[in-house]
């Protein structure tokens, strides 16, 4: 019966958008259909042997990670929310924007500049040696370790926890603090009965963001010698040359995402957290005084200087060591490519987004909502798995159209799209297409169908309708949904080294490069560069943000 109602509605609104909109699912499901198919394969001798030998640390240490990365962050991104939601204190307009900075800088690169600093040789062991006596013998934290991958991950994923705790408290919670605040509750008691309870599906909203994260890393866990599932998949691939192993075990992964989604929509299966009065209020701050109000100072800066302040100087110090050496024409070439495959992806992406939310929005039946949740379903795989997926599916399609390349005389590249930059940058439309097409959805979701069903009834069309109404009303959504996903291609690692073609290198990967060859500080120029890209790109989404509002 469904399937007769998805066929019907698909042919009563054939058009060109909804053409492009099947175009683009069918990019974002061929992927992972194909690591799909792979479970029903042979497996090899090197399976069979990672199976029996290896598999069980895999997933111990990758469900360990995401455990205590998990823990940590929603033990700090919700305490930092409460205080600035519900306190006022010195420096809380500051921190309300600057505790999100820690997302512009990549897990990798705090990896590599933390490493450096508290190595033998760096400047927290040389200043502790040389103030206080520190000698090689006493024991010191071991950033190259299990727990050592928790802190880096903790301290630069928590804001996903922050943001929307924050926004959550901000604008939900006023009603249910003063009433808990008129019933005699002391903070304490407010904090863990009242917030923790009602702000339950943001905080494992963005936990379940953390997660994705860190089941996806491979920069982290590969620098620090952690053995996840991630990095078996680039072992298998790099190291064994076995891309059959490697799909088996993304299949794998793959199956354990999906049980992740299954595991929180049971956690959340028949409860309700809306308000059941329309009288909801925003939260008042209350004023801090005397050692409360220090506290909350010093808990926010202490944040704020390890997961963002500390490492840029760190880094900036060793561009200025190290950047005659480093910014060479290759440097500049490398960030060409870097800004080419992010803009052509970026654009790629906001304009399937643009067009499938359109068509969704258009058809407010279960049509429209499959087709906005399968446009979605990349984000939540990590970046190795949808790397194997389209590694397989664009050897399967070169070989199939080898006989096309015969015609135009490629008889020596067989694999002509396996090799070039197109299957790089359809990774990136797989993985990142729900950054732009979450922006582009809430922005029609707030200018409603008013003005469209206006235009309509005028007799325009549905292209006339977009270009001479619904763009200029949804273009603040269109920028920012733009910037979150360039800032996000730039960032990407496991997917551009995977999947670059031959002698191409991005930022991301040469700063891999560089400390793969225990050449930190040399990294410290383009990471510097993606850190400053990303800035600037949450600064001007944040002032977008708030005009937005007004």
């Amino acid at each position: 019966m469904v399937f007769k109602t998805l066929l019907r509605n698909i042919k009563m609104n054939t058009n060109g958008w909804l053409f492009i909109s099947l175009i683009g699912v069918a990019v974002i499901l061929l992927p992972v259909f194909s690591i799909f198919v792979s479970l029903f394969a042979e497996p090899n001798e090197n399976w069979e042997h990672i199976k029996q030998y290896m598999l069980t640390n895999y997933i111990l240490q990758s469900v360990g990670l995401m455990l205590f990365t998990g823990i940590l962050t929603v033990m700090i991104g919700v305490t930092l929310a409460w205080l600035i939601a519900a306190y006022d204190f010195p420096l809380k307009r500051f921190f309300h924007w600057a505790l999100v900075l820690p997302l512009s800088i990549p897990p990798y690169i705090a990896a590599y500049t933390y490493s450096a600093m508290l190595s033998y040789t760096g400047v927290v062991q040389t200043a502790l040696r040389s103030t206080f006596g520190f000698t090689p013998d006493q024991k010191w934290f071991d950033i190259m370790s299990f727990p050592g991958a928790v802190f880096i991950f903790t301290l630069f994923l928590y804001p996903y926890v922050y943001m929307l705790t924050r926004s959550f408290l901000e604008r939900q919670s006023g009603s249910y603090v003063e009433n808990a605040i008129l019933l005699g509750r002391k903070p304490v008691s407010i904090f863990f009965r009242i917030v923790l309870p009602i702000s339950q599906p943001a905080i494992i909203g963005s936990l379940m963001l953390v997660i994705f994260e860190v089941i996806s890393d491979y920069g982290v866990t590969s620098y620090f010698g952690i053995q996840t599932i991630s990095t078996a998949i680039f072992q298998t691939w790099f190291g064994m040359y076995d891309v059959d192993t490697a799909l088996r075990l993304s299949a794998w992964m793959m199956a354990g995402v999906l049980g992740l989604f299954l595991i929180e929509r049971m956690l959340r299966y028949n409860r309700k957290y809306s308000a059941s009065t329309s009288k909801s209020s925003q939260l008042v701050p209350k004023r801090l005084k005397g050692f409360s109000s220090f506290a909350a100072l010093f808990f926010c800066g202490a944040v704020f200087a390890c997961s963002f302040l500390i490492p840029v100087i760190q880094l900036i110090v060793w561009s200025y060591w190290t950047y005659e050496d480093v910014l060479t024409v290759a440097f500049f070439e490398l960030t060409i490519n870097t800004l080419f495959v992010a803009a052509i992806a970026t654009g790629m992406i906001m304009f399937l987004a643009v067009v499938v939310a359109n068509v969704a929005r258009l058809q407010p039946n279960r049509f429209g909502t499959v087709l906005s949740k399968l446009m979605v379903s990349g984000y939540s795989l990590p970046g190795a798995i949808i790397a194997i997926g389209v590694l397989t599916f664009f050897i399967a399609l070169d070989e199939r159209m080898e006989f096309v390349y015969l015609l135009f005389g490629y008889e020596d590249a067989p694999l002509l799209l396996s090799m070039s930059l197109v299957m790089l940058i359809v990774a990136y439309v797989v993985r990142f297409m729900a950054t732009g097409y979450n922006a582009v959805e809430a922005g029609f979701e707030k200018v409603g169908m008013v003005y469209t069903h206006a235009s309509r009834t005028l007799g325009y069309g549905i292209t006339r309708t977009f270009f001479k109404v619904d763009l200029f009303l949804i273009k603040g959504a269109l920028m920012g949904g733009t910037i979150l996903t360039f800032v996000e291609i730039i960032k990407e690692l496991p997917m551009a080294l995977l999947l670059r073609p031959f002698n191409f290198e991005t930022l991301s990967t040469k700063t891999y490069q560089y400390a793969s060859d225990e050449r930190v500080i040399e990294a410290a120029i383009p990471s510097l560069f993606i850190i400053t890209v990303s800035v600037i790109s949450v600064l001007l989404f944040h002032q977008l943000g708030k005009k937005m509002e007004k």
